[in-house]
């Protein structure tokens, strides 16, 4: 991990605009949560509800798109990713170092508030807080490796990314059976379906299938960005 490409990748993140979009995730999770809390009714359907579908399923994939796309799509539509591959750094470490700056920064948005929301609606019952918050731990982390490949792999990288989280995972992944076993957000369900209490949580991906595939997309999608950016390197320099 090079410690100036992590600075400058974080200073970009957390620039004004960016920065401000960031807050309005974990803000209006745990608005809503705070409104639910007060509600009456079933409290345990409704946490699922605000956590597994609002949560994990829209929110976190847009946060992550928000995250992996802004560490390098800028710097590559701009041109300033010039002056970074004009140092002697390996391009493999470039995209590691700005990988787990996104993966810290979709922890600290996404997790963090999925923890405080999940207490404030159920408490600490049935590990249900925990468990999102673990699926957002392990989930944010895939969908931060592959946006940060669309940043690299074209420069539509947001509405490819909107395409995949708003229509894939939201709409086809919870209502197609067959679409969910490719579904960051199923996958995520099956990690927090082990770690809440039994019965409580219900994915359609087991966990054997799903923690294979998370670790796959992450580790695939590293390094083909990594061998995009040489890529662009080579292109730059012919």
């Amino acid at each position: 991990m090079n410690p100036t490409v992590a600075r400058l990748t974080l200073r970009g993140l957390l620039g004004r605009r960016r920065g401000l979009l960031l807050l309005v995730v974990p803000a209006l999770l745990l608005l809503v949560s705070a409104l639910a809390a007060g509600a009456s009714g079933d409290k345990h359907d409704l946490t699922v509800k605000i956590l597994g579908q609002l949560g994990l399923g829209t929110l976190l994939p847009i946060l992550g798109l928000v995250v992996g796309t802004g560490a390098i799509a800028t710097e590559i539509d701009d041109g300033s990713i010039v002056y970074l591959l004009a140092k002697p750094l390996p391009r493999w470490k470039i995209i590691t170092t700005k990988l787990a700056v996104a993966i810290g920064t979709t922890w600290a948005f996404a997790a963090v508030p999925m923890l405080f929301a999940g207490l404030l609606l159920y408490g600490t019952k049935e590990g249900l807080a925990v468990a999102y918050t673990v699926a957002a731990l392990v989930a944010g982390a895939a969908y931060s490796a592959l946006f940060l490949l669309l940043g690299v792999v074209t420069r539509h990288a947001v509405v490819a990314g909107l395409a995949y989280a708003l229509v894939w995972e939201s709409v086809i992944g919870n209502f197609v059976e067959g679409a969910r076993t490719l579904s960051v957000q199923q996958w995520g369900l099956s990690v927090a379906e082990s770690v809440a209490a039994e019965g409580s949580i219900t994915a359609d991906v087991s966990l054997g299938a799903a923690v294979p595939l998370l670790l796959a997309v992450t580790v695939v999608a590293t390094v083909l960005a990594s061998v995009k950016l040489a890529g662009l390197t080579l292109a730059a320099e012919e």
